[in-house]
Order: C-alpha cells, then sequence, then structure tokens
C-alpha cells in the first residue's frame, strides 16, 4: 500500500469518526451504531485531529503517475482545509438543525433498502444515543444568537423525527418491539431539545472571505465572489431577455410565468403516476445514446414512498433520489415516488408531466445523476467515488457540488440534442430551471457577502425568478445554512459547456471522459481533460 493510499484511508477513517452518519450513506462498515461527537470538548479536537492529517497531507511529496492519483492528492488536501476551516469559523455544532438532522439520518440511513439488510442492533444503538446526543446540542447552543430561521428550520424537523420515532418507526418492516422504549425516550429528548431552542437575531451570511474560501477551496473555482457575481448577474439578465423572447414566439399573448402555468394542465392519471416517472427515465436512457454512454447497466426502480417515512419526509432532508452508498450500491437503487395528500389536484399540478420528464426523469434519473452516481464508483480516484454521496444535509464533500449539480442541470439541456425529446413548451422551462440557477447563484453571493437580507432574496425568488411560493422558505433558510452550496449549480453548469465547447471532441467522447472522473470539483477536472489532449495531440 502506497503512503498516499494510507493518507486516504486515514482521511476515511476520521470522516467516519467525525461523521459517522455520513459513513453509513457511504457504505463505511463499522459506524452505523454511532452518532457524531458533541460534547463541549468535541470542536476543538475535531480541529486538532484535522490539522495534524492536513499537516501530513501537505507535507506529501511522493511522486503521482496517474490522474486518480493526483485527484485523490487533491481532494484529500483540500476536504481538511474545508473542514477545519468549517470547524473554526462556522462549525456545525452551532447549527441548531445539524443535530436533528443528524439524529433523524442517523436513523433513516439505516432503515433505507440497498444491499445491507437493517441492522437492528446498529439502529437501537442509534436510538439509545439520540437523547445524549440532544442534549450536548442543548448546552453548544445555550447563550448563542441564533438566526430564527435556523431555529425554525430545527423545530420543523424535530417535529418531524419525532413523528417518525412515534409513528413511523413502527410500521418499518425491520420494527423490534426492543426499540419502542428507546424511541419514546428518545422522542421526549426531541421535544425537550425543540423547546429549548431560543431564536435570536444574528444575520446569517458567513462573509466575503470566507465564501471567497469555499469558492476557491472546496470547488476550485477560479475567480472571486465579487467576479462570480458580475458573470451571474450577466447571465440571469441574458436569459431573462431569451426567456421572453421565446415565451413570446410561442404565445405573445401569453407571459412567460403564465405559460409555465399551463403546463400544469399536462398531467398523468393518478393511478400513472409512477409508471409516468419509469416510461421517461427509461426513454431518456434511450434518447441518450449517441450523446453518452447512459448508466442503463445499474437498476433504478420508482417506487412510492414507503408508509413508515411519509409523515416525516417532508420536513426533512428527504431526498427522492438518493446516491446509493458507493461501497456497497448493489445492482440498483429506488427512486422514491411521493404519494398524494388529502389535496389530489394539487398533487397532479405538480406532478404534471413536464416537470416529471426534467426534474425526476432527467436531472435525477436516466442520465442525470443516476448516471453520474454510477460512473463514479469506477473512478480511479478513491475519494471521487465517494465525494457526491447524498448525506444527512448534503453531499459528503461540497467540493464535488459544480460537477455532481452541475452534470445533472446541464444534462436536461443534453436532451435538446435529441431531437423531438422536449416540446416547445418544455424548452420553455427549461430556460426557466436555466434562470432559476443563474438567480440562485447570484442570491447565494448576495446573502453571503452581506448585499442582501434573507427577506431581500426570497422577495427576489418570489417577484423575479418564479419560484413556487411553498418552496422559498426551506430553500432560501437552506443556503443560509450552507454557504457556497447554491452557486455550484450554475458555476458547474457553464463550466461544462464552455470545456465542450473549446475541446470539441465527439459528444459520447467528451460526456464519458469527464464522468469518469467522478465526484470532483469540475474546474480541476477542466484543467486535466485539457492536459491530457494536450498530451495526446504532442505524441
Amino acid at each position: 500500500m502506497s503512503s498516499l493510499n494510507t493518507l486516504v484511508d486515514r482521511l476515511l477513517a476520521l470522516h467516519a469518526q467525525l461523521r459517522p452518519v455520513d459513513a453509513s450513506f457511504m457504505g463505511l462498515p463499522g459506524h452505523d451504531g454511532q452518532l457524531p461527537p458533541a460534547g463541549p470538548d468535541a470542536n476543538r479536537q475535531e480541529q486538532q485531529a484535522l490539522s495534524a492529517l492536513l499537516d501530513e497531507a501537505e507535507a506529501f511529496s511522493d511522486p503521482l503517475d496517474t490522474p486518480g492519483e493526483q485527484l485523490d492528492l487533491f481532494l484529500l488536501r483540500a476536504w481538511l482545509r474545508v473542514a477545519r476551516e468549517e470547524a473554526r469559523v462556522r462549525p456545525r455544532q452551532h447549527n441548531p438543525s445539524w443535530y436533528t438532522g443528524e439524529a433523524a439520518f442517523s436513523l433513516i440511513s439505516l432503515l433505507l433498502p440497498g444491499e445491507r439488510p437493517t441492522d437492528p442492533a446498529a439502529v437501537l444503538s442509534r436510538l439509545q444515543q439520540i437523547p445524549a446526543f440532544l442534549e450536548a446540542g442543548t448546552a453548544q447552543l445555550s447563550g448563542l444568537n441564533l438566526p430564527a430561521d435556523w431555529v425554525e428550520r430545527a423545530r420543523r424537523e424535530a417535529r418531524a423525527l419525532e413523528r417518525l420515532l412515534l409513528g413511523g418507526l413502527p410500521l418499518h418492516s425491520a420494527w423490534q418491539e426492543e426499540w419502542r422504549p428507546a424511541a419514546e425516550q428518545a422522542a421526549r429528548a426531541v421535544q425537550a431539545y425543540a423547546d429549548a431552542l431560543q431564536p435570536g437575531d444574528a444575520d446569517p451570511a458567513c462573509g466575503e472571505a470566507y465564501l471567497g474560501f469555499l469558492m476557491r477551496e472546496a470547488h476550485a473555482l477560479p475567480m472571486s465572489p465579487a467576479e462570480a457575481e458580475t458573470e451571474a448577474e450577466a447571465g440571469f439578465q441574458a436569459l431573462l431577455g431569451e426567456l421572453e423572447q421565446l415565451a413570446a414566439q410561442l404565445n405573445p399573448d401569453r407571459s412567460w410565468l403564465e405559460q409555465l402555468a399551463d403546463l400544469e394542465a399536462q398531467q398523468p392519471a393518478l393511478e400513472q403516476v409512477r409508471s409516468t416517472y419509469q416510461d421517461w427515465h427509461q426513454q431518456a436512457l434511450e434518447r441518450g445514446e449517441g450523446l453518452l454512454t447512459p448508466a442503463a447497466d445499474y437498476g433504478l426502480s420508482f417506487e412510492t414512498l414507503p408508509a413508515w417515512a411519509q409523515e416525516a419526509a417532508g420536513d426533512l432532508y428527504f431526498l427522492f433520489y438518493r446516491s446509493p452508498p458507493a461501497l456497497q450500491p448493489g445492482s440498483g437503487s429506488v427512486y422514491w415516488v411521493f404519494p398524494p395528500g388529502e389535496d389530489t389536484a394539487a398533487y397532479l399540478r405538480g406532478q404534471n408531466i413536464p416537470f416529471i420528464k426534467l426534474v425526476h426523469a432527467v436531472h435525477h434519473g436516466s442520465i442525470g445523476h443516476h448516471t453520474q452516481n454510477t460512473r463514479a464508483r469506477q473512478a480511479d480516484s478513491r475519494l471521487a467515488r465517494l465525494a457526491g454521496t447524498d448525506c444527512a444535509s448534503g453531499i459528503a464533500f461540497l467540493g464535488a457540488g459544480t460537477l455532481v449539480e452541475g452534470w445533472a442541470c446541464y444534462a436536461e439541456d443534453l436532451l435538446l440534442e435529441a431531437p423531438g425529446f422536449y416540446t416547445p413548451q418544455e424548452q420553455l422551462l427549461l430556460k426557466q430551471f436555466e434562470l432559476r440557477n443563474a438567480a440562485c447563484c447570484l442570491a447565494d453571493i448576495r446573502l453571503h457577502t452581506g448585499r442582501w437580507t434573507l427577506e431581500q432574496m426570497r422577495a427576489f425568488y418570489r417577484d423575479e425568478v418564479g419560484f413556487a411560493p411553498g418552496r422559498i422558505w426551506a430553500e432560501t433558510t437552506r443556503n443560509s445554512l450552507y454557504p457556497a452550496s447554491r452557486l455550484m449549480y450554475w458555476l458547474g453548469t457553464r463550466t461544462i459547456r464552455a470545456l465542450r465547447e473549446e475541446l470539441r471532441l465527439p459528444p459520447t467522447d467528451f460526456h464519458d471522459q469527464l464522468l469518469s472522473y467522478g465526484s470532483a470539483p469540475v474546474s480541476w477536472i477542466a484543467q486535466d481533460m485539457r492536459r491530457r489532449l494536450t498530451v495526446q495531440g504532442a505524441r
């Protein structure tokens, strides 16, 4: 084993020690019964451990022969730098929804279907640890001036976790009656934690220096926040003009917002919602051939969200599609189709066919996240196989986001090159999605550099971008908690497009090469693809 492999092993061991819930989602063995350290010395000890390993990683100077090794070293150093700075500047122990999210997903990570059956002993162990974990959270947060929206999010998650503990868990096929006392005690601890939270008036902005650090160190972006803001503003205005022009061509008597609202009438029958997901996923896989190598070799099953999760899912980071554990992926994964609530008409408006096609079948399924995650598991870089894993509050390595989300947004537009896949009206929706991503990039930067308040951000989304009103609060609050997590969509897509235009490779060659690197900053991938092409041309 090389010394680089030893460093990677030690990073994964440290990651699992500090973030055992992440380890469950990744498929790293040995941590399924644990919760993260949360005591009074947790942050100090974390910084010490991160600094010690970073010093070794920074001093590493052995020659590296392959792009996979080079990427491993880059990701290793970047993750350690970002994790240490986060622990210093914005420790997750000061985020009230970190405690509720980790507690909830410590259980959910063990209950989701997968290659491994649910381990009853691990579930019981985590149930028993939740009270002490939340008590530590109450002590950590006591006396802090917390943004009011962060507290509200944590309270909503706490109510959802209570529903999971008392109502959902007994409906799971793996339910053990011996879990009940621990689940009831955990539910009481969740209520006590939520009751103890005190909203304050702190500004959720991270500041321009920290945002610039994340853009540089996590995302490897060659620009400052100010430069990115200028580009996003120009992109937003250009896209708004294109959207208005396209809408006028389709129907000069109706605005783009009105025409997009018309798409809600294109609905499947209630009993055909799940099969509509599956059918368009399959069509997108087939139409993607010739543009890339779609992941038809790895299954994706569209299933109705199970009863045990239904009452809790809405207020948690419960994704329709979650990247399978990279180290234990099995032969396929599950995509959840949420069932209708009491308002069937509203449900079907949200499950309109254009939205199913673009968001569920293409962005998340088929050639989007589904193919990207499948190819990532075959990457030469060990860390790039794992970095895009969906965890309790986001992907495992923030820096993978420009490729993970950049690719999924790029994939939506890629099927414009498959003639007839999209209707002209659906192309209008595509353009609105791109406008939204540019807007989110702009808002991410302006919020965290202090240019906008959360309320100004919400007004922008409501009045100028066309976000669904019910989504705005959750979207903006999450962005306030996790800076540089929303700018990666538009900047990632933009980088992929520019690279394809620059390299002029055949479509399948370009896309398959891009995805072969795994989940990593797309700017790093672009630099290596240019280098490899230059070397090949010199031969």
